[in-house]
């Protein structure tokens, strides 16, 4: 699972995310709230290098949200269906190393992909793969205008 995680504010998350995520999830019952967590990936080419971020939205029940951020690059050349396929991906990924936390918290769970709904747009082409591997690997599925976690808090930091 991938290192160098981050909050907003720029401080590094220095424990392993898995560790982290549980503490906040401690942290955040403890002090009354009902969580729920979304996961969701944006990416960017830039001069042939596409930019990765992942984000781990925590929701406070009626109190607002915060957010763990990851972001990674590679310089592979890849069609925009397989970029929106490779975000899933790296959403499934961090969202099936921590589903065990979220049951055994009983925190909600969605994995976000920053796919339109819309067959006008372009992202579109992904979204029945997209739907197939989060449903497929249990998870609950947003897309946009849904998809928050990605279009818009995984937007802001890519």
């Amino acid at each position: 699972m991938a290192a160098n995680w981050r909050r907003l504010n720029g401080t590094r998350i220095e424990i392993p995310v898995k560790e982290a995520v549980e503490k906040t999830i401690k942290e955040q019952h403890e002090q009354g709230y009902k969580l729920k967590v979304c996961i969701g990936t944006d990416s960017q080419v830039r001069n042939e290098v596409i930019e990765y971020a992942t984000v781990i939205v925590f929701l406070r029940e009626k109190k607002g949200g915060f957010m763990f951020i990851n972001n990674s690059s590679t310089k592979q050349k890849m069609s925009l269906r397989e970029r929106m396929i490779s975000e899933v991906a790296k959403s499934v990924d961090i969202a099936y190393a921590l589903c065990d936390l979220f049951d055994q918290y009983n925190v909600a769970l969605e994995v976000h992909a920053d796919i339109n709904t819309d067959p006008h747009f372009k992202s579109n082409t992904a979204l029945k793969e997209a739907m197939g591997y989060i449903l497929g690997m249990g998870f609950e599925f947003k897309a946009k205008p849904d998809a928050f976690a990605s279009s818009s808090c995984a937007d802001k930091v890519v």
